[in-house]
C-alpha cells in the first residue's frame, strides 16, 4: 500500500499566556502511518488529544517538534516545516479536512458553498454545481435548500454541508472530525458509504468518531491515544 500520511516523533504544548505562560503539553512523541484507501480512527478519552492531532496534520496549529509528511504530488512534503504558500497548495489539492461546524461567508448558498470548491479548480460553473446539487441531494438536503445560506439550517443540515463540502473535492487524503455527531441514523448510513466508496478509490482518512457503530463500520484499525499526563 502506498504511504500518504506520516508522523514521527510529533509534539505539542500549548503556552497558557493568561495562565502566567504555564506549558500544557499534549502531544508527545506521535508516530504515525496511514496508507492509501485506509481508514485509521483515532481511539483514547477526552483529553487524549485526538482534535489536537487532527488539526496538527491539517496545520491548523504548528507542530513543537517532529514531522508531518503529506503525499504531494507523488512527494513526501512535511508541511510541519513547509511555508504558509505550500501549506495552502496540498490543502488545495491533496489534503482535506471535515470539521464538525460549517465555517463559510454568509448569505452564500447551500449549493454555492459546496461548488466553491470546484469552482476554485476552474471546472465548469454549471458542471460544478451540477455535482454540488447531486452531493447535497445525497445527503439528503432538499432541492428547496439549495438556494438558501446554510447559516440558517440546523445543526444536522450544516453539518451534512460541511461533508458535502468535503468528499465533493476528492482530496487523496481526508480529517474527518466526528463527521456523524449531529446526524441521524439514515444519514450515519450514508456517510458510512460515502467513507467507504472514498476509501475503495484509495483516499487515506484519519477520523475522529464517537459512535461506535460508525467507528465500526469505517474503521480499518484503531490508533489509540492516551492523555499526555498519563503517558508521562
Amino acid at each position: 500500500m502506498t504511504l500518504m500520511l506520516r508522523t514521527r516523533a510529533l509534539t505539542k504544548t500549548f503556552t497558557l499566556h493568561l495562565r502566567g505562560g504555564i506549558r500544557m503539553p499534549v502531544l508527545s512523541g506521535v508516530d504515525l502511518d496511514v496508507h492509501a484507501g485506509e481508514c485509521v480512527v483515532l481511539s483514547g478519552p477526552s483529553g487524549a488529544g485526538k482534535s489536537t492531532l487532527l488539526r496538527s496534520l491539517y496545520a491548523n496549529y504548528r507542530a513543537e517538534s517532529g514531522i508531518i509528511e503529506v503525499r504531494h504530488h507523488g512527494q513526501m512534503i512535511n508541511i510541519a516545516a513547509a511555508d504558509p504558500r505550500a501549506v495552502l497548495a496540498v490543502r488545495h489539492e491533496t489534503l482535506g479536512y471535515v470539521s464538525q461546524f460549517l465555517r463559510v461567508v454568509p448569505r452564500v448558498s447551500a449549493l454555492d458553498v459546496v461548488a466553491e470548491v470546484l469552482l476554485a479548480r476552474g471546472i465548469h460553473p454549471p458542471t460544478a454545481r451540477d455535482q454540488a446539487r447531486h452531493m447535497l441531494l445525497r445527503l439528503n438536503i432538499a432541492t428547496r435548500l439549495h438556494a438558501i445560506p446554510p447559516a440558517t439550517f440546523s445543526g444536522g443540515e450544516q453539518q451534512r454541508v460541511n461533508l458535502a463540502r468535503g468528499f465533493i473535492a476528492g482530496h487523496p487524503i481526508l480529517l474527518l472530525d466526528e463527521p456523524t455527531a449531529s446526524l441521524d441514523a439514515e444519514n450515519s448510513a450514508v456517510v458510512v458509504d460515502m467513507v467507504r466508496q472514498a476509501k475503495a478509490r484509495g483516499t487515506a482518512i484519519v477520523a475522529i468518531c464517537h459512535d461506535a457503530d460508525v467507528r465500526d463500520a469505517i474503521a480499518d484499525r484503531l490508533f489509540t491515544m492516551t492523555p499526555y499526563q498519563d503517558a508521562a
